[in-house]
């Protein structure tokens, strides 16, 4: 690399382009923020929108097909993501067979039924209590970025609740659930993760200074903090 690029790379970027870029993480963080809010009132506590016995959705096979028996609310959904466990599930799916050539994808079925298995075996068994944790994971994802407060945390959590949701539901057939809605929240919320974007107009532009302060005094709790806005 030249001196003269490696000068370029190094200028202030122009007024604009840094309020743009601000702007731009300011947005998609509201935006999440938003999305899981939306998400938190069709499963609330204490019975996850489930029917009264907690009853999952369950299927059987009508010529050589899946026939869901529906249920309601977190038991529906965790009913569907168990039942699909065990079927192909292909993922990032490129269908170029109008010209010829071969599909592209990747199998994710040991992934997706290992996801099965801990619902079958773990949380399904104990909704009345994983369905609060579940329901506190998507509040605090709300909570964190909608303040910008230990925004990575919340981006961090937004990770994990979207990888599992795009293991579990992208791409299933019925209901048919596009896959890139749940690809486009995971990459979103890696983004978020990475940015910490709590540190433009967020209450972490005010709490990371006094955090790091408290680390170069010697606290190793501060510093996880600051690592965590």
């Amino acid at each position: 690399m030249s001196s003269e690029s490696t000068a370029y790379d190094r200028q202030p970027l122009p007024r604009w382009e840094e309020i743009l870029r601000k702007v731009v993480l300011v947005i998609a963080r509201l935006a999440m923020a938003y999305l899981f809010f939306t998400q938190l009132w069709w499963k609330m506590p204490p019975t996850f929108g489930c029917p009264a016995d907690f009853s999952f959705t369950t299927a059987t096979v009508e010529n050589s097909r899946l026939r869901l028996q529906r249920t309601s609310g977190l038991c529906d959904w965790m009913g569907v993501e168990q039942v699909y466990s065990t079927e192909p599930r292909p993922l990032l799916v490129a269908n170029l067979d109008n010209r010829g050539e071969p599909e592209i994808a990747i199998d994710i079925a040991p992934i997706a039924r290992l996801n099965g298995l801990l619902l079958e075996s773990v949380f399904m068994p104990t909704i009345r209590f994983t369905g609060w944790l579940l329901w506190l994971a998507e509040a605090a994802i709300f909570a964190l970025l909608l303040l910008g407060l230990f925004s990575r945390l919340g981006g961090l959590i937004a990770v994990a609740v979207s990888a599992q949701l795009m293991i579990g539901l992208s791409g299933i057939p019925n209901p048919y659930e596009w896959e890139w809605a749940y690809n486009t929240i995971f990459v979103l919320a890696l983004l978020l993760f990475a940015f910490a974007p709590g540190r433009v107009f967020g209450v972490d532009a005010w709490l990371r200074p006094k955090l790091l302060a408290a680390k170069q005094r010697g606290s190793r709790f501060a510093g996880l903090l600051a690592w965590l806005t």
